[in-house]
């Protein structure tokens, strides 16, 4: 995998939203903060334009999405938010610049688009990580986690007790993969495409939200029946936050359906990993290797 170079004071970082639309208010907090780590914000020319719910057309997101990744003087991309979009538009992009001269591209939801695309196409680390929307919400530690991810210190997240609704369905053991993943809903959507990521031999992540059981149901089925599930060393659950329910129950919460999909296999599984559409989205290194163990408490240590 290429490694972009990490961050340090001085360096430039732009804003951008290949989805939905946002505001100057909303991405305030997120650019104050960055210069308050000595980074120079800049934004996108079309940041704030609207279309529907988008943040501009088509090929406004796409024009400064290509100007990002083009540009020499850029360290790193930040993401405004997600919602949808990112798919409308990945396939138009042109990647010759951003190969030669790789920076570091930090987003999460439907930005799952990016990540699988690059990591599938271009073998580039990516970081799973929150938004500029994001900003206002997270907690002084997980923004000191997300810096010290870009600045280039080592990542490790360990825990010496999980919670019990959580430990009760982990599965034990130890593994070492690449790391991979994202949304649950947009991996399901990339299946067969150019950005459908290879999950052979790899630890994957998976997160969502804000959908009916019956949907993780199949799309967990769906990503069995592709064989996405039966080669990997490792899985890791991050956030299933606000899922719904029909009137007659499904009759499983969202963790003991993708339990349920994974039962045939012996890898180590974790839930309840604190990533994802939750208060704290703790940044992930995707595309690089690392090491999991889950017993009592785990270990998530990044090579």
């Amino acid at each position: 995998m290429i490694r972009p170079p990490y961050l340090k004071e001085g360096d430039n970082v732009m804003i951008i939203s290949t989805a939905r639309k946002v505001s100057k208010f909303e991405m305030k907090p997120a650019a104050d903060t960055l210069q308050s780590w000595g980074l120079n914000v800049k934004f996108g020319k079309n940041l704030y334009k609207s279309s529907n719910q988008f943040s501009g057309t088509d090929e406004e997101r796409l024009a400064d999405l290509q100007s990002a990744l083009n540009s020499r003087s850029l360290q790193a991309v930040l993401f405004a938010r997600g919602g949808y979009g990112t798919s409308r538009i990945i396939d138009q992009a042109d990647w010759k610049k951003f190969q030669k001269n790789p920076k570091w591209l930090i987003g999460f939801s439907d930005l799952t688009v990016l990540h699988s695309h690059v990591n599938k196409n271009l073998r580039v680390e990516t970081i799973h990580a929150p938004m500029s929307l994001n900003f206002p919400k997270l907690s002084t530690g997980c923004l000191d986690v997300l810096k010290d991810a870009l600045f280039g210190q080592k990542l490790r997240y360990k825990s010496s007790r999980q919670q019990a609704n959580n430990a009760a369905l982990n599965r034990h053991g130890s593994a070492k993969g690449e790391l991979v993943g994202g949304n649950l809903s947009i991996l399901y959507s990339l299946n067969g495409t150019s950005s459908d990521i290879d999950t052979q031999g790899k630890i994957l992540f998976i997160e969502d939200i804000d959908e009916y059981l019956y949907h993780i149901d199949r799309m967990m089925i769906n990503l069995k029946r592709s064989g996405k599930l039966s080669g990997l060393t490792g899985l890791i659950v991050g956030g299933m936050t606000d899922m719904k329910d029909n009137e007659i129950p499904f009759g499983q919460t969202a963790e003991e359906i993708i339990a349920s999909a994974v039962a045939e296999y012996e890898y180590p599984v974790l839930f309840g990993f604190p990533s994802g559409h939750i208060a704290n989205n703790y940044p992930l290194i995707l595309g690089r290797e690392v090491s999991l163990k889950v017993g009592d408490s785990f270990d998530l240590n990044f090579l």
